[in-house]
């Protein structure tokens, strides 16, 4: 659903216990770093130097010779395989000379990148078809390893979620295709509320924190979980936000970092004054989605921030005893930051017109839902959201589908940065140190802003 920020966790009680690193919508953990690139990368060479073949230079690139059409590779994490092998066999039996052959990369989102950048810098034609974070997007395409998509062979995308086909350009240009998208949520323990004379979900920060701090004790709960320690999730949290306060860690454009402003003081400031009024317990300064979302589960909390697939844990019918809301913000419903996958086509690819019938098809309806039934993960249609008679047991199933589409037209993606990795550790490091009170707001802000700069003046 996300593509996720755990590393090597997954949806429990849907797909795989390590599957929601990708769901969930993060990249990598803060342990992504250049070394562990370096030493991954040079494995899978090892491993997959002989799939390199012989190229032939087009417009200054080395690509290999393609006649379009024949049998591909679809490269994807291998928590991805519950919904993955009924769509696999049913295309592979209609198109017998175009037969796709899974690919699965590691389970961590991290070491999947690593081995993706090892093969795509060697030019391996070992992979066709990509299913990758929607932040690695600009990377990818940056660096010439993915090739522009048409939209026109996609309805001109008017059928997807708009934020999510944000995600799969770089510089104004199509690279890649919205597989699955996502979106946090806010979970509260509903029963709680009730019993508190509470009718609704808190829409405010002021209203949050007034109930976390003032319902949550009075019923021998915590007030509010959200991944806080130092990794992917706290980069998502703080983009949250700054989001919901109404600024933006980048301009639109990408090229300039606007971290200097009230809006991300506001936001950053919220997630401090949390720890020091004590809603938000110091003990989520160690919380990753495992650990957060158990303590939610186990009764300990009234507010959780989560993604969706968190629905399918919370036991047989959990309507009666909880509820989701969008995000709350700073003076209304907040902004989620935009997880998610995206479909994009190896520049070394030599069967570019199987892969690109292959997206097609994997972005249709039918596909779409069984990617929802089977492995919880969010469909990039809009039509499927709707609560018509075509989607009614869909709904019935998946009761947070509805709160899901507000959160999904109101989320933003993360920054668009070629070396997002190193941008992210950045991030989560310099909100850590402001979350335990090292450094003010201001100040984290200042030195955050300073180093961004200096990562996208360094390309």
């Amino acid at each position: 659903m996300r593509r996720a920020w755990r590393v090597i966790r997954g949806l429990r009680g849907t797909a795989s216990a390590a599957g929601a690193a990708r769901a969930r919508g993060t990249a990598s953990a803060a342990g992504s770093t250049v070394t562990a690139r370096t030493a991954a990368g040079l494995l899978s060479l090892a491993v997959t130097a002989a799939a390199v073949t012989g190229c032939a230079s087009v417009s200054g690139q080395q690509v290999p010779s393609t006649n379009g059409l024949g049998p591909i590779t679809f490269a994807i994490g291998s928590d991805d395989i519950g919904w993955l092998k009924p769509v696999i066999a049913s295309w592979n039996k209609a198109n017998p000379a175009q037969h796709v052959t899974p690919f699965y990369l590691p389970e961590a989102s991290n070491v999947q990148l690593d081995q993706l950048v090892a093969n795509l810098q060697a030019k391996s034609s070992v992979y066709d078809v990509i299913d990758m974070d929607v932040v690695w997007t600009a990377e990818f395409a940056s660096n010439g390893w993915i090739i522009p998509l048409p939209a026109s062979k996609f309805g001109n995308l008017q059928g997807f979620w708009p934020a999510a086909v944000t995600t799969a350009k770089y510089q104004g240009r199509l690279y890649a295709v919205p597989d699955y998208t996502n979106a946090d949520l806010l979970y509260y323990r509903k029963d709680i509320l009730a019993k508190a004379h509470i009718s609704k979900a808190p829409t405010t920060w002021k209203q949050l924190a007034y109930l976390a701090s003032t319902v949550a004790p009075r019923y021998h709960l915590k007030g509010y979980a959200g991944t806080f320690a130092q990794y992917e999730g706290l980069t998502v949290n703080f983009a949250e936000a700054v989001q919901s306060a109404g600024g933006s860690i980048l301009n639109k454009a990408g090229t300039q970092v606007t971290l200097n402003t009230p809006q991300a003081t506001a936001g950053l400031t919220y997630l401090v004054n949390g720890f020091e009024q004590g809603w938000i317990p110091q003990e989520a300064l160690k919380y990753e989605e495992v650990s957060e979302q158990d303590a939610f589960e186990n009764g300990q909390f009234l507010f959780l921030n989560d993604w969706p697939d968190v629905w399918a844990t919370l036991g047989q019918d959990p309507s009666k005893k909880y509820g989701i809301a969008p995000l709350p913000g700073l003076k209304g419903p907040g902004s989620s930051s935009l997880g998610g996958a995206n479909l994009a086509i190896s520049a070394y690819s030599q069967h570019q017109q199987t892969a690109l019938r292959f997206i097609q098809y994997l972005t249709e309806p039918a596909q779409q839902r069984t990617m929802l039934e089977l492995g919880s993960f969010p469909p990039v249609l809009k039509q499927l959201y709707v609560n018509d008679n075509a989607n009614r047991s869909l709904i019935a199933r998946f009761p947070y589908l509805p709160t899901l589409e507000e959160a999904i037209q109101d989320a933003q993606p993360r920054p668009a940065i070629t070396n997002y990795d190193q941008a992210s550790l950045v991030i989560s490091s310099e909100v850590y140190q402001a979350l335990e009170q090292n450094k003010s707001p201001q100040q984290a802000l200042a030195d955050m802003q300073n180093q961004l700069t200096q990562i996208i003046h360094d390309g």
